[in-house]
């Protein structure tokens, strides 16, 4: 089984920055890909960055040069960087773990103002 909690969420202006974090525990979180995805309101969750475990990343195509996930095995976390935030950044956002992503955590809100 495999726990996950997000942080790092809030409020920021447009143009701002936020660092979310994903910690596991439970089980070592690297046997396959990790994945941000995001829902906004009245939206359909999406996806929006994913780490493989050798290290690969892919990001859609809304984020690509904003934001950059990485990862610190030793500590079995996940991170997402995010730059230049937009009004439209606006969600909740969850990282999600496993083959088909099983796992899922409970979601940070981010806010970006205008």
């Amino acid at each position: 089984q495999v726990q996950l909690v997000e942080s790092g969420g809030g409020l920021v202006q447009a143009g701002g920055s936020l660092r979310l974090s994903c910690a596991a525990s439970g089980r070592t979180l690297f046997s396959y890909s990790m994945g941000w995805f995001r829902q906004a309101p009245g939206k359909e969750r999406e996806f929006v960055a994913s780490i493989s475990r050798s290290g690969g990343t892919d990001y859609a195509d809304s984020v690509k040069g904003r934001f950059t996930i990485s990862r610190n095995n030793a500590q079995n976390t996940v991170y997402l960087q995010m730059n230049s935030l937009k009004p439209e950044d606006t969600a909740v956002y969850y990282c999600a773990y496993g083959r088909s992503y099983d796992y899922w955590g409970q979601g940070t809100q981010v806010t970006v103002s205008s």
